[in-house]
């Protein structure tokens, strides 16, 4: 499992700040300004534990590092195929296809214990397990 402070690093070197804020509708959010700049802001009163401030932030780095943002004018599909893209990038840098295959055969097979052994959320653990056997981030169409 790559650690949290890892993510950060990843921030870092990309030169994306990450900041705390607190934010009165999300628990976390990025955005890119009109020079391209992206930035992060995480809310530290939201985040549950340390798995969920892995999952927040890796998902706001796809943002960043895909270049995937959207706004509130932007229909749903368009917002959708921006969040997907998100959730693809971060199930990359937290879930390895292959470290997923070895925690299966060790006997990880509960997605609540895969969640725990990889430190996301159990959320985003579906929709990796969906993206590796189905290719699609669609978890509601198979859990």
């Amino acid at each position: 499992m790559r650690p949290l402070c890892e993510f950060y690093r990843i921030a870092q070197s990309a030169g994306i700040p990450v900041d705390y804020f607190r934010l009165n509708k999300r628990e976390a959010l990025s955005v890119m300004d009109w020079d391209g700049q992206c930035c992060i802001a995480l809310d530290p009163r939201r985040l549950r534990n340390e798995a969920d401030e892995r999952t927040k932030l890796a998902h706001e780095l796809g943002h960043c590092m895909t270049g995937s943002f959207y706004n509130q004018y932007s229909a749903y599909d368009v917002r959708q195929r921006h969040e997907n893209r998100a959730d693809k990038w971060a199930i990359l840098e937290t879930v390895p296809e292959d470290a997923l295959d070895e925690a299966v055969a060790a006997g990880h097979t509960e997605l609540w214990d895969l969640a725990e052994f990889f430190g996301i959320d159990t959320d985003l653990m579906r929709k990796a397990v969906c993206w590796y056997t189905y290719g699609n981030v669609a978890a509601e169409l198979y859990f």
